[in-house]
């Protein structure tokens, strides 16, 4: 099956395709166009265009369109759930999970499109200011560039499409390599819900290709990215005046104190780190525990692990399957490898496994300068070290070049203040894990985990620009 751009409501056959294969049987999905230069052209061709069709729409119809995409969603669950199993090798039960997220993540994407509001100003607070009244828009800002993971194919775009069109804007779309036919199946059900031909266009091939051509083309007025630290930035940095609101990632954190019961802690730090083979961006990696408690949490962690079911993700039973990539494989192993070689002490896992997996794997007391407690994973890898005092705990999760969200688990009041003031991260879960995300919250980090924020209300303020609108009551 060949699959073509979607371009200005329309398929668009592309010079060239690439085979789609399933990361864990290797079976062929599909061949997939490549966009080239004309084709990237043509979709911000069509989506400038298709800016009055957007504009002239009002709010109660921008929400009809994303409510009714939300429901034909839900009605097609089993077919979106096994599109996202296939070409992502995600547990099937948990691409139904992301299903039923994005169903909601577009519902909310309607609510919001209904209260697009500013806010009045008292202009009679400065001196000068008498005898006016003024308040302040949204606008949409207009085309909008969006280039999305693999990890949360049909979710994560609808953390672009929602807002964007929320407010009215247009869209491009660049979807990951890997998992293209979640877009294009989200392209269609918008087809059929009514949106505007030319307000979403989505183009594969190349990331870095697509992205010069997002940056290069100035009818693109902003830039929504969710991957890499080093692709943010630089399409940070050639986007210049432009928006851009960059998602990149973490190695985020798990703080548990002593007056915890970990016993109820433990599983719930299991499924953080391992929920999809660890590929999330706040996927828990690094666990620290108290010393006082550190031997039964190890005990139950490795047992609630040797729990996990690894194999093909279309079987129910399925907990953990295959990583995105070989190289992926590849480079989990040799981090593995570098930490025991530094000292750590592998518990759990530590090996691959067939059709592109790695055992579920648990290290001890790991070195805070190897690859495993400083970059990104991931994979299927959490390590977990002992601390004395909470003081200690705190600065080895701000030891990170990467900020998104941690988890702190204490039963102290005053050190969940302390940890919520003194954590450098986006957001801070008291008595959770950091993996916990609902779609309306604010959701983004700091230092290298990005830039905005994106919570559909919260993307809403990125995707539109503030007008203010000041009248004097003089007469002229």
């Amino acid at each position: 099956m060949k699959q073509h751009l979607w371009i200005n409501g329309q398929h668009m056959e592309a010079s060239k395709y690439q085979e789609l294969k399933s990361p864990y049987t290797d079976e062929l999905l599909a061949e997939v166009a490549i966009a080239g230069q004309n084709q990237v052209k043509a979709a911000v061709d069509a989506a400038s265009e298709a800016i009055a069709k957007m504009n002239a729409l009002p709010a109660h119809k921008r929400a009809d369109i994303l409510l009714k995409t939300a429901k034909l969603l839900a009605e097609r669950k089993e077919e979106a759930a096994a599109i996202i199993a296939k070409e992502a090798a995600k547990p099937i039960k948990t691409a139904r999970a992301e299903v039923d997220r994005t169903v909601m993540t577009y519902t909310f994407a309607a609510e919001e499109a209904r209260r697009l509001n500013g806010e009045t100003i008292s202009m009679d607070a400065a001196p000068g200011g008498e005898n006016r009244t003024a308040y302040t828009v949204r606008e949409p800002i207009g085309v909008i560039g969006a280039i999305t993971p693999f990890n949360f194919p049909m979710n994560l775009v609808a953390h672009k499409l929602g807002p964007a069109f929320a407010a009215g804007n247009t869209v491009v779309l660049k979807p990951a390599t890997q998992t293209p036919l979640s877009s294009y199946f989200i392209g269609k059900l918008f087809h059929e819900a009514g949106l505007p031909e030319g307000a979403l266009n989505i183009v594969t091939g190349k990331g870095s290709e697509i992205g010069k051509h997002f940056t290069n083309d100035e009818r693109i007025k902003a830039l929504t990215f969710t991957g890499s630290p080093e692709v943010g930035k630089k399409l940070k940095n050639d986007a210049g005046m432009r928006k851009t609101l960059l998602e990149l990632g973490s190695n985020s954190a798990v703080i548990i104190d002593d007056d915890t019961d970990v016993s109820k802690i433990a599983p719930r730090c299991v499924t953080g780190a391992f929920a999809y083979a660890g590929q999330v961006c706040i996927s828990v990696q690094r666990i620290y525990v108290h010393e006082s408690v550190f031997e039964e949490f190890v005990q139950k962690a490795v047992k609630e692990t040797k729990k996990l079911k690894l194999g093909n993700p279309l079987d129910e039973e399925t907990d953990v399957s295959s990583l995105i990539s070989s190289d992926d494989v590849d480079r989990a192993i040799s981090w593995i490898e570098e930490a025991e070689s530094a000292g750590a002490q592998i518990v759990c896992g530590g090996k691959n496994g067939d059709n592109q997996t790695v055992q579920p794997t648990i290290l001890l007391n790991v070195p805070s300068d190897v690859n495993l407690s400083c970059q990104e994973a991931f994979a299927p890898i959490v390590i977990i070290n002992s601390f004395k005092t909470f003081d200690e705990a705190i600065d080895e999760v701000n030891n990170s070049k990467y900020g998104l969200q941690a988890g702190v688990f204490t039963n102290k009041v005053d050190l969940a203040f302390q940890a919520a003031k003194a954590l450098h991260v986006g957001g801070v879960m008291i008595n959770d894990i950091p993996t916990f995300r609902v779609d309306h919250m604010p959701y983004g980090g700091v230092k290298d985990s990005g830039f905005g924020r994106e919570g559909i209300k919260y993307a809403i303020e990125e995707l539109t620009e503030l007008k203010l609108i000041s009248f004097n009551h003089a007469k002229f």
